[in-house]
């Protein structure tokens, strides 16, 4: 089928960028953390969890509406998320005038998170079908407005709450939020079932050494020693970068001494490590390979935790925390295409919803740890050196996984050998 029936995948491409970069700002919630605080002598815990029930419901909402937003498609699970999104966000102005803790957890955790989750899956998936000749470019695309989404949120934020106070800013946020994402939702839709890219041959790319390891249903994918290595990966780099992102401002404040309006703008600068990281090693995991990509990740965060844990240098703290951004980005950006590697696009979506549970778990583990270790120790910096015992965990299983790919493309090899 010819391209130009079609619509243009790029313009899709930059409706997925549009509703990531919305609902992507849940990252700049740590510009929330200490005027919350302040005004109603809420703990650092406390207002923290706000952000990690954001991310359980996120991950809860992706494993288990997947079935909706393919029966439905990305249209409508678009639209769906611009509504939950939209309510959690203004709604959280309302428990704020009124002061109540648990209403904030009402909207912007549970219905805030049920948007952020369907928000999130459609159009990764969506455009995994778009570009089927570049898979970790295509992923990196749909996912790094999420990463860049801080760097345009928070310092607005920062604004926001300094001009028309919390209440204001969460309903302005919302507001415009909603607008967002209902344009973006409008135009984004599945190719056609024969379309391919112009110039495209899928046959180029069915040798052993490159095709899919297998095409399984979700369900079949559970049965497996691949998925529960890739969610282990995931929820370590998650667990230990989320940690970090949500408690960014302080850690900035506490550890070099910068001031708040610096430590607010550092927050927005890496947000765009965040995207950049995204679609960079995303990109490059097209040809460096996934478990290639995953083992970098690990091997650059044990010794970047420990440097984030004892410096006092303001440039080494902004380098490290730099590079664990665009880790911890790729880490989300590369996950999609991993499965597609190893279980094929038959039911990606539903599949890497269940992989994301792994980041529902680690979004209530990693900030909730490092703000217990700040209530209880006074610094954020004690729980990085636990952070980086994590990450030989993690690296660990990703030296498992390419020994497990091995030995299935071994396997694979041999069975068309007895078979030619």
């Amino acid at each position: 089928m010819s391209e130009r029936k079609v619509k243009n995948r790029w313009l899709i491409a930059l409706c997925a960028v549009g509703i990531h970069i919305s609902i992507g700002s849940v990252y700049a919630w740590s510009n929330f953390t200490e005027p919350l605080s302040n005004e109603f002598s809420w703990s650092a815990t406390q207002v923290q969890f706000t952000f990690s029930l954001a991310i359980l419901f996120l991950g809860l909402s992706a494993a288990f509406l997947g079935w909706f937003v393919e029966k439905y498609g990305p249209r409508v699970a678009g639209i769906t998320a611009a509504i939950f999104f939209g309510i959690g966000v203004a709604g959280s102005g309302i428990a704020v005038q009124v002061g109540s803790l648990w209403l904030l957890y009402v909207f912007y955790g549970v219905l805030g998170g049920i948007g952020l989750g369907v928000g999130y899956i459609a159009p990764v998936s969506t455009l995994v079908k778009w570009f089927p000749d570049r898979r970790g470019l295509a992923t990196g695309m749909a996912i790094m407005g999420f990463g860049f989404a801080a760097a345009i949120a928070s310092p607005v934020m920062n604004f926001l709450i300094g001009s028309v106070g919390l209440a204001s800013t969460f309903y302005i946020l919302g507001i415009s939020y909603f607008i967002i994402m209902i344009g973006s939702s409008l135009y984004i839709s599945r190719p056609p079932e024969d379309w391919t890219p112009e110039g495209y041959n899928p046959e180029e790319n069915e040798d052993t050494d490159h095709k899919d390891l297998a095409y399984m249903k979700a369900k079949d994918s559970l049965k497996t020693k691949r998925f529960y290595y890739l969610w282990i990966m995931l929820f370590i780099n998650v667990t230990c970068g989320i940690a970090v992102i949500s408690a960014a401002k302080p850690l900035a404040e506490n550890s070099i001494g910068m001031s708040t309006a610096a430590a607010a703008t550092l927050v927005g600068v890496m947000g765009v490590f965040n995207g950049l990281g995204r679609i960079g090693w995303a990109s490059a995991s097209d040809y460096i390979g996934r478990s290639n990509t995953y083992v970098t990740f690990f091997i650059l965060q044990i010794g970047l935790f420990l440097v984030l844990s004892w410096t006092s240098m303001a440039w080494l703290f902004v380098f490290a925390l730099g590079i664990i951004y665009t880790c911890y980005g790729g880490g989300f950006s590369t996950i999609p295409a991993f499965i597609g590697d190893l279980f094929g696009t038959r039911e990606l979506g539903a599949i890497h919803g269940y992989i994301l549970t792994a980041w529902a778990a680690a979004g209530l583990a990693g900030p909730i740890f490092a703000a217990w270790m700040q209530d209880t120790t006074g610094s954020y910096e004690n729980s990085l050196i636990y952070f980086a015992g994590l990450f030989i965990i993690a690296l660990v299983v990703s030296i498992l996984t390419k020994v497990d790919i091995r030995q299935k493309r071994k396997a694979l090899k041999e069975e068309e050998e007895k078979s030619a």
